[in-house]
């Protein structure tokens, strides 16, 4: 039921101020107004979608993507004013996983706090990703987490309502597993969902493992594969096999206790999380605080199955190239290593594994427990060369290639089992926009050619050999060439929607031109100005 006397006073007011009282960027009467008649301002409120929902297509950047990048964000930092209180024990200045605070009697108190963007489609498992993330700081320093708060950022009213309750569930159901008690938190309506705690935990003064210790002749031991920002962003666009993206979500939200509890108990000299800054920027920022240099063996590293194949058609996400930004000036690869092989060493890794220096005596036997508790992917991934100056040396055994192009072309195939969704980055069959519109007309024949001609379309479009982006660029023209102005005013759309110029989509346009003639030129002009 309206209140129209609420309604009435508060546009009135609304109107007077020449902007809603609820977004001052709207005017008043708003367009939500206008289209539903619903008016937000006045506590008025639309029905909750439902249904499905595909959590990854929401954001912009996925999972710990979406966190800021290393460079920037200590170029920020840098001048702050430090903090002086003796009882903090690790704080900002130290650039580790977690805060640590002297309680007395040989206790300290372990802070941290992690909120990101989903990483995987379903809300509930997206939750107990976000917990085993924030949670995994408190393990990296050998820490035994107590209470958390949640922290959410939910689009109201613009997904269902039942994804928030899932996303919480999962969270307190992963919470519960690590032991630790949610007990309060806050939330934002917020265009992008996002989620996280704020965790505490308590630790022994004596036993902290901070990223500062790693010491010469230490081995190098990752607990978990990598792999996960590629893997999402694969899945974003629809071209991620669902046997990765099932890999991937059990590794993000399996926690990091067992492996945590085994570096302290064999005397591990120094840890960290691999999360948003990926290998490298962790590593990176390990051997800068313990003042060494790293070597590194490509072909040791642990990898979801798929990756490999994703990198080598260029399925690689832009995090990457923010993570090269901040740390690649310290990384030192072999010749022999091919570009696509480095870059799976950026890549943003949400809920990853721990990284532990430790001496060589005691490495065999960590691995061992570590597989025999169930943490099958652990591997000794390289050692510290030496003091130094936190230079990562890269090197390759030669075992583990990159897949030829051929492979990649299979990997990416529609015949193979990667997801069925058609990619938002493909360009869409236009032509057949008519066939699949059309009304259901039963088993008949014309119906079975509809639907293969549609496939077929489908098929033509996605990219293989040729990447989305020039597909796109070749539809403008084709769609100018044979003057079909239905397809040129959508192929315009998806193309600025992809982030071409005009001056690109011009460039493209004259290639149609140039084969079909003034006729040709003529009816883009019309069209675009249309469009």
């Amino acid at each position: 039921m309206i209140n129209m006397d609420r309604r009435k006073r508060v546009m009135q007011r609304s109107i007077k101020l020449g902007h809603c009282i609820c977004d001052a960027k709207q005017p008043c009467p708003c367009a939500t107004f206008k289209e539903k008649n619903v008016c937000s301002c006045a506590g008025e409120r639309m029905e909750s979608p439902t249904g499905p929902v595909r959590l990854t297509k929401l954001v912009e950047k996925a999972g710990c993507a979406s966190k800021i990048d290393q460079a920037f964000l200590k170029n920020v930092l840098k001048d702050l004013p430090p903090v002086e209180d003796p009882r903090v024990l690790v704080g900002m200045a130290a650039g580790d996983d977690a805060g640590i605070y002297d309680m007395g009697d040989g206790q300290a108190l372990v802070q941290t706090v992690d909120v990101f963007t989903p990483s995987v489609d379903d809300p509930y498992t997206f939750g107990q990703v976000a917990a085993a993330n924030s949670v995994s700081d408190i393990y990296a320093m050998g820490g035994t987490p107590l209470t958390a708060l949640s922290v959410i950022g939910f689009p109201v009213r613009k997904i269902p309502d039942e994804a928030m309750f899932e996303i919480l569930r999962g969270g307190i159901d992963k919470m519960k597993e690590a032991g630790c008690a949610i007990i309060g938190g806050h939330s934002i309506n917020d265009p992008e969902v996002k989620a996280g705690f704020a965790v505490t935990g308590i630790i022994d003064k004596n036993r902290i493992v901070t990223n500062a210790g790693a010491r010469p002749g230490d081995v190098l031991i990752l607990t978990k594969p990598l792999g996960t920002g590629i893997v999402a962003f694969a899945a974003q666009i629809d071209r991620a096999r669902p046997e990765s993206m099932q890999a991937a979500a059990a590794s993000m939200t399996s926690l990091n206790k067992t492996a945590a509890e085994l570096m302290v108990q064999f005397g591990a000299h120094a840890a960290t999380d691999v999360t948003g800054f990926s290998l490298m920027g962790h590593l990176a920022e390990m051997a800068h605080s313990s003042g060494v240099d790293v070597q590194l063996v490509w072909d040791d590293l642990p990898l979801f199955d798929g990756v490999l194949e994703y990198a080598a058609a260029g399925i690689l996400p832009g995090a990457i190239e923010r993570n090269k930004e901040s740390c690649a000036d310290r990384v030192i690869a072999s010749e022999r290593l091919p570009q696509e092989m480095l870059d799976l060493c950026f890549d943003a890794q949400t809920s990853g594994g721990l990284l532990i220096a430790i001496e060589p005596t005691k490495a065999t036997d960590l691995l061992q427990t570590l597989h025999s508790r169930g943490i099958s992917a652990a591997a000794i991934i390289g050692k510290i060369k030496g003091q130094g100056t936190g230079l990562i040396h890269v090197e390759t055994t030669g075992k583990r290639t990159i897949p030829s192009l051929a492979s990649a072309k299979a990997a990416e195939s529609p015949q193979s089992s990667i997801t069925n969704h058609q990619s938002s980055m493909q360009p869409v069959p236009c032509c057949a926009d008519a066939v699949a519109a059309s009304p259901a007309q039963g088993d008949s024949p014309v119906d079975s050619v509809k639907a293969a001609f549609q496939q077929f379309l489908s098929a033509a479009n996605s990219p293989h050999g040729l990447d989305a982006y020039t597909k796109q660029a070749m539809a403008i023209a084709l769609s100018v060439a044979l003057r079909c102005e239905p397809c040129l005013k959508m192929h315009l759309k998806n193309a600025r929607k992809k982030g071409f110029s005009e001056a690109e989509i011009d460039e493209a346009a004259w290639m149609g031109i140039s084969f079909a003639g003034s006729p040709a030129m003529v009816f883009y002009e019309q069209v675009k100005g249309q469009a």
